[in-house]
């Protein structure tokens, strides 16, 4: 089967079953094979400071999409199946784009779009992809040792209170993650706060994140690696609100790879739990070391 992916999330639950699509999104860059495929759109976005690259989604999203779709490369992949997304027309090309798409392609391929709101929506997307695709059996042993990870994980969590944690998915303006980030942060041993397991991220004003006080602050901002994270630490830091806070004071204060293990609905935020037990309970995982993607990050600018 010849299979399209418009978002690094797909692209990933494809390739943990076994399948190499034919072409991507130009934002799919794990694994990174799928940097060598064709990719099928353009984004209008290229900022780099965080309040500049949000009005330009601001903008982009009032005028029509984010992204612009190369109909002559999906033609010429022939596709039998599109796998797109339900969930956000910021981080990737979504379904409301594949169907206006659709009306101008020679080709006739079948559409999957996938829908995450929660952690376990993400093993049914799995088990969706896998059923398209006539990967069943693969994506059954796929979702089975996800949960096996995550009840190691819960095995060995001690008894002691859980630490409030903030993760934040944007800096500028501040924006707290959702969907599935409370469930992520439950199974690591946290304590999530503002929002609820579902629920969309939220923007918040310094003064709910400071009567929120978390013990734990998780900057992960969505589409940056740790290096461009550190590089942009300076908007929070500029802050005298930010200097406030327990985690600041008590300098637990980590920056998650939020491309690779939070922001995406793939099988490596099962990664996620991983590492954030170790940041939560370093006395029980060990501390948290940069090479598994978490960073101990200053707490005031350097």
């Amino acid at each position: 089967m010849r299979v399209i992916s418009t978002s690094p999330s797909s692209t990933e639950i494809l390739y943990a079953l076994g399948i190499e699509p034919v072409a991507v999104s130009h934002s799919c860059d794990y694994p990174p094979a799928a940097t060598d495929l064709p990719t099928i759109d353009v984004s209008k976005v290229d900022a780099e400071e965080s309040a500049e690259r949000h009005e330009q989604v601001r903008s982009a999203t009032a005028d029509g999409h984010l992204y612009e779709m190369e109909t002559a490369t999906i033609d010429a992949v022939e596709p039998d199946l599109i796998i797109t997304q339900g969930v956000c027309g910021v981080c990737a090309v979504d379904e409301i784009l594949v169907d206006e798409t659709l009306t101008d392609l020679q080709s006739d391929p079948d559409v999957l779009a996938l829908q995450a709101s929660t952690l376990e929506d993400v093993f049914d997307c799995i088990r969706d992809v896998g059923a398209a695709t006539g990967a069943d059996t693969e994506a059954t042993e796929l979702v089975g040792s996800l949960r096996e990870r995550i009840e190691t994980v819960n095995r060995r969590l001690p008894d002691e209170s859980r630490p409030r944690t903030a993760v934040l998915e944007w800096l500028d303006p501040l924006r707290q993650a959702g969907r599935w980030v409370p469930d992520v942060v439950e199974a690591a041993g946290g304590e999530y706060g503002i929002i609820a397991s579902g629920e969309d991220s939220v923007p918040i004003d310094w003064g709910r994140l400071l009567a929120l006080d978390p013990a734990v602050i998780v900057v992960a901002p969505c589409g940056f690696n740790l290096e461009r994270t550190h590089r942009q630490l300076y908007e929070l830091t500029e802050h005298q609100e930010w200097h406030e806070l327990q985690a600041v004071k008590e300098e637990r204060v980590y920056a998650l790879d939020g491309s690779a293990y939070l922001t995406r609905w793939t099988p490596r935020l099962v990664d996620a739990v991983e590492h954030l037990a170790a940041v939560f309970h370093p006395e029980t995982f060990g501390k948290p070391t940069e090479s598994a993607g978490v960073q101990q990050l200053p707490t005031t600018a350097e």
